[in-house]
């Protein structure tokens, strides 16, 4: 497409901040509406895959992400006890190191300063209140009081997106996996110069992720009901007490976890928005569309994926329509694919029983999936 465009991007997260980037800098007209006040990324830390990283270089900021981040070649693997069962070296996308690991609001300030830059308007504190969409443009009212005609609206809005709902109602509303996700920021113990994954029998699985040259997380994923919330007084006890089993240097870092306030819970919940990612000039993209659960390490990536190959779309283009149509017709098999994997690995790790489908995706396991995941997407 060679007029520039008018575009809001529903949602400031990485996905949303990824596509404002990609598409001021080819000269589109871009609008970032986020709800949130500012840049504030919620969680701990996150893993940005090679894959992820090779969509950074693409957008201009790989080099602040490394220098913000904590980069790692080698997954480690390990039992309960703490003993060493395999070191796999993780596969590069191109010349993109395997993973960094990142303290997520250092992620948001990146790609923040980069949309800016690149021209985007970020636009804090407010979100969608009209919105009338036509065969040649979307008109948008926003809560700030702000309105416009755009080109194209995309909805890099979260699993719980407005803009879903919008389109599809409830029909698509979060699915909770059964599974809870813990989370804790912690010193960063010289040993872990990458990924340590411990899992066996416990029906559970416990992680430690390097995301700094001084921090480290600590993650576990546990089957929970859907209405359990951590005690606010105890929830170091209480993730003490689902990681009782472990050994090594999950238990030498459960020991420094004293603050239940620093403690992150969130349930594992999935979207799977079965029709099309776009009605008109509307788009869902990242986990708006396909929500999956963690465990490829691959939820942002897919986002920010999502986000390129929209921008890449737009270029080949010579209609929004058919942009849309070429984006979703190459973003969905993969992410799709990605979410199936992640939810197949999850029932196996945690000892729930799977389908043969899902046997048959298992084949592939974590280290197959990082290969297939470096292939040109």
């Amino acid at each position: 497409m060679t007029s520039p465009l008018r575009v809001l991007v529903h949602g400031g997260g990485i996905g949303g901040l990824t596509l404002a980037t990609a598409l001021a800098r080819r000269g589109h007209h871009v609008d970032v509406a986020e709800l949130r006040d500012g840049l504030e990324a919620l969680g701990v830390g996150i893993i940005q895959p090679s894959n992820a990283l090779h969509v950074m270089r693409g957008i201009g900021v790989l080099d602040a992400c490394l220098d913000a981040g904590f980069e790692w070649e080698v997954l480690t693997i390990c039992d309960p006890a703490g003993t060493t069962l395999a070191r796999i070296p993780q596969p590069r996308m191109g010349d993109a190191p395997a993973n960094i690991g990142i303290p997520r609001p250092a992620l948001a300030e990146v790609l923040g300063a980069a949309a800016t830059a690149a021209g985007a308007r970020l636009r804090f504190g407010t979100t969608i209140a009209e919105l009338a969409d036509d065969a040649d443009g979307v008109d948008i009212t926003l809560t700030d009081g702000h309105s416009g005609r755009y080109d194209l609206v995309v909805g890099f809005d979260g699993i719980g997106s407005p803009l879903r709902r919008r389109l599809y109602g409830e029909k698509y509303a979060p699915e909770y996996t059964g599974f809870a996700n813990w989370r804790v920021t912690l010193p960063r113990s010289p040993e872990v110069q990458g990924v340590v994954m411990s899992a066996g029998n416990l029906e559970a699985k416990a992680l430690l992720t390097p995301i700094s040259t001084e921090l480290m997380y600590l993650g576990a994923v546990f089957a929970e009901p859907e209405d359990f919330r951590p005690d606010p007084e105890r929830a170091h006890d209480q993730l003490a007490e689902r990681l009782a089993g472990f050994g090594g240097p999950v238990a030498e870092a459960l020991a420094q976890v004293t603050d239940p306030a620093a403690v992150v819970h969130s349930r594992i919940s999935q979207v799977t928005v079965e029709e099309p990612w776009h009605i008109g000039r509307i788009a869902l993209a990242g986990d708006a569309a396909h929500a999956s659960t963690p465990h490829l390490a691959q939820g942002a990536a897919m986002a920010v994926e999502d986000a390129l190959v929209l921008a890449l779309s737009l270029d080949a283009a010579d209609s929004v329509e058919a942009a849309l149509t070429a984006w979703e017709e190459r973003r969905r098999p993969r992410a799709l694919w990605v979410q199936a994997l992640s939810r197949a690995i999850l029932k196996q790790e945690t000892g729930t029983p799977t389908t043969p489908e899902e046997d048959e995706l298992l084949k592939v396991g974590i280290p197959g999936a990082a290969h297939v995941l470096v292939k040109p997407y």
